[in-house]
């Protein structure tokens, strides 16, 4: 059985991942923002291993959430679920790329990493200049890095299988009651990644819609860009990365 950490677990895609591994056996921990939805979660999810608290919104909260992981020990995967849409600029760089980069960096090693991407990752910019302006982040601009820094880590990590994945526009509170994907199949996906011995999973730097590999933005898998984006994140955390 696999010990699995989920960012942004205290509901929507992250809340249904983590119910599904615990209800197949595997230990989970969880995260939520602030104390108010831990206590909410554990309600939920009464199974699960741990809940650990941390705004992603804070990069000193998100450090010491990495340092809280590592105090629970070793864990075979991360899934770097949490995420915000509906947000400031401020917020969507904060939450999306830096938090994913600070705890990659941070925790420690596991044998697999999850990112969540989205379709609208395609209409984003790679514009470094961005990042020192975040007032002009969006939301398509966050999820083009979050899939270029998986394979950048998938480039210097070659003992971890690291992807990204878009789990569709599925009927969570944001993708709205309407989102016309399957929701099943969006949760599903982070679980098969995570925990499966199917060698379809068992491979690093892809990008995957409901369990099948599927194309990507190209500019991802630039390596200059992926260092720009390393050196960026860096000067912005404070956090280098450990190659």
């Amino acid at each position: 059985m696999a010990r699995v950490f989920i960012t942004g677990s205290a509901d929507g895609l992250g809340l249904l991942s983590a119910k599904t591994l615990i209800d197949a056996g595997h230990q989970v921990v969880l995260h939520a923002r602030n104390e108010e939805r831990k206590s909410e979660t554990i309600k939920k999810l009464p199974g699960a291993e741990s809940i650990l608290t941390g705004d992603l919104s804070d990069i000193e909260q998100t450090k010491k959430l990495a340092q809280d992981v590592n105090e629970l020990g070793m864990f075979d995967a991360v899934i770097h679920n949490a995420g915000v849409y509906n947000a400031s600029a401020r917020q969507i760089l904060h939450v999306n790329i830096l938090a994913p980069y600070i705890l990659t960096c941070l925790i420690q090693k596991p044998k697999r990493l999850i990112y969540l991407s989205s379709g609208m990752h395609f209409q984003g910019n790679a514009n470094f200049d961005l990042l020192n302006n975040s007032n002009r982040v969006t939301y398509s601009d966050s999820k083009l890095l979050l899939v270029m820094l998986s394979i950048a880590v998938s480039r210097k990590w070659t003992d971890v299988y690291s992807n990204a994945l878009d789990p569709g526009w599925v009927p969570t509170k944001m993708g709205g009651r309407g989102a016309p994907d399957n929701l099943q199949k969006g949760y599903e996906t982070q679980v098969w990644l995570a925990t499966s011995n199917d060698e379809k999973a068992k491979v690093s730097g892809h990008y995957f819609f409901h369990q099948k590999e599927k194309r990507h933005n190209p500019e991802a898998d630039n390596i200059v860009l992926q260092e720009r984006l390393l050196e960026a994140c860096r000067e912005l955390t404070g956090v280098s990365f450990p190659d």
